[in-house]
């Protein structure tokens, strides 16, 4: 009745779900060891950073071009108060509490168009989108004139990194 000499091959079922489970703590594994989420941070990190050396390179040239004159709307900035860098004329200060440097006032606006009508800037940079996102009104990116003249640029979001921020 039974055929007794011939075994089936194959595989059972505990042996297929614990090479499932196996394949299933490798992937685990590696997804932690890779942790997309932080790369993907510091992806907008950096680019915050080059974004932020961007602007301030484009800001000293400028001056540098201009006999050691800044572009008229920095020069008009009171010193040693926090700006919002874009088009926007007011609500500036709206995104303060995702900002690591707190825009000093609603009005605290700054717009460096000129740059870009210049040619230092091919446009002025929006910051990568993290708590909040930023717009050519708001960027995402504050400066701040000192009284000494030195320039500091900076990201309001840094994911990463302690700050992003620039200064010359």
């Amino acid at each position: 009745m039974f055929d007794t000499k011939h075994k089936r091959g194959g595989f059972t079922l505990i042996e297929l779900l614990i090479v499932i489970a196996i394949i299933a703590i490798l992937a685990a594994v590696a997804f932690v060891a890779l942790d997309p989420l932080t790369r993907f941070r510091d992806a907008r990190d950096a680019a915050r950073w080059t974004d932020v050396t961007a602007v301030l390179s484009a800001v000293k040239v400028d001056q540098i071009d201009n006999g050691g004159t800044y572009l008229s709307a920095i020069t008009a900035l009171t010193a040693g108060e926090i700006y919002m860098i874009g088009s926007d004329v007011a609500g500036c200060d709206d995104d303060n509490a995702s900002c690591d440097a707190q825009v000093t006032a609603d009005g605290n606006c700054v717009n460096l168009q000129g740059l870009v009508a210049e040619g230092y800037l091919a446009e002025v940079p929006v910051s990568p989108t993290g708590a909040v996102t930023w717009s050519a009104g708001t960027t995402g990116y504050t400066l701040i004139s000192s009284s000494t003249g030195a320039i500091v640029i900076q990201a309001c979001e840094s994911e990463n990194a302690a700050q992003v921020r620039v200064t010359r």
